[in-house]
C-alpha cells in the first residue's frame, strides 16, 4: 500500500512539473500514467472514470500551484498574465467543463478513451502549425485578439476536456497560438489561470458524478504540488522556441500510445 501511494505521488508530480513548465493542467501526462502504470507494477488498476476523477482533482491544484509561481516568479516585473483573455476563456471553460464532467457519468469506458485519443491528436495537429513569431515581443497590453472565436472555442474544449478529466490547456494553447496569435509566454502565463477556473467546474461536476478514489487522489495531489513550482520556475528560464518543441513531443507521444491501445 505504502508503495502504490508513492507511486501515486510520482505520477502527480511529474504531471505538475509539465503543467508548470508548459502551462498546461498535467492531465494529458497522467491520464495515461493512471491508467497504464499502476496495471504494469502489479496493483489494481482505475477504470477510465477513476482516472478522469483523478486527473481532474490533480489538475485543479496543479494549476493552482503552478499559477501562484509564476506570479511569485515574477514579483517586482512586468506580470504575462493577460487578465481579459483569462477571464473570457476562463469561465467559458468553467461553464464547459462542468457540463463534460457531469455528462461523463452516463458515458462508458472506451467513449471516454476515445475522446481523449481524438483531444490529443487535434493538440498535435495544431501545435505543428507555425504560429506567428513577430508576435512575440508583443507587449500583453497591445496584445489582441478575436473575442467570440476565444469564448466559443474555450467553452467547446471545455465540455470534451472534462469528460475526460483535463484542465483542456493541451488544446487551448494550440488555439490560443494559432488561432488566436497569443505570444507564447503569454499564452503559457495565462493558460494556467484558464485552466485553474476550468478545473474547478470539472472538480465540482466529478464530485456530483461520484466514484472518485479518495486517497489515491489524494497522494497525486500532494506529487502535484511538489512538482509544479519547480515546472514554473523553469519555464522562464528556457528559450520559446525549446517550449513549445517539447508541449509538441509531450503530446505527440501520449496520442500514439492511446490510439494503439483504442485500435489494436
Amino acid at each position: 500500500m505504502v508503495i502504490q501511494h508513492v507511486i501515486m505521488v510520482l505520477i502527480g508530480l511529474v504531471g505538475s512539473f509539465f503543467s508548470g513548465l508548459l502551462g498546461i493542467g498535467g492531465a494529458i501526462i497522467n491520464f495515461p500514467l493512471l491508467l497504464y502504470v499502476p496495471e504494469w507494477l502489479g496493483f489494481t488498476s482505475f477504470t477510465p472514470k477513476e482516472v478522469a476523477s483523478i486527473s481532474m482533482l490533480q489538475v485543479f491544484f496543479a494549476s493552482l500551484s503552478g499559477m501562484i509561481s509564476n506570479r511569485l516568479s515574477a514579483k517586482g516585473g512586468a506580470t504575462l498574465v493577460h487578465k481579459k483573455l483569462v477571464i473570457q476563456m476562463g469561465l467559458s471553460t468553467l461553464i464547459g467543463s462542468l457540463i463534460g464532467s457531469i455528462s461523463s457519468l452516463y458515458l462508458n469506458s472506451e467513449t471516454i478513451n476515445v475522446v481523449y485519443g481524438f483531444l490529443a491528436v487535434i493538440a498535435v495537429i495544431m501545435m505543428v502549425v507555425p504560429a506567428r513569431a513577430s508576435s512575440e515581443n508583443t507587449p500583453v497590453s497591445q496584445v489582441t485578439y478575436n473575442t467570440l472565436l476565444a469564448v466559443i472555442s474555450a467553452f467547446l474544449v471545455g465540455t470534451v476536456s472534462g469528460i475526460v478529466g483535463a484542465g483542456g490547456a493541451f488544446i487551448l494553447i494550440p488555439i490560443m497560438l494559432t488561432l488566436l496569435k497569443i505570444p507564447t509566454r503569454i499564452t503559457i502565463a495565462s493558460s494556467l489561470a484558464i485552466v485553474f477556473l476550468s478545473a474547478v467546474g470539472g472538480v465540482i461536476g466529478k464530485i456530483a458524478a461520484g466514484g472518485i478514489p479518495l486517497w489515491p487522489a489524494v497522494f497525486a495531489v500532494i506529487g502535484s504540488l511538489l512538482g509544479a513550482p519547480l515546472g514554473a520556475y523553469l519555464s522562464r528560464r528556457l528559450n520559446v522556441r525549446m517550449l513549445r518543441y517539447a508541449l509538441v513531443v509531450l503530446i505527440a507521444v501520449t496520442a500514439v500510445k492511446i490510439w494503439m491501445d483504442i485500435l489494436i
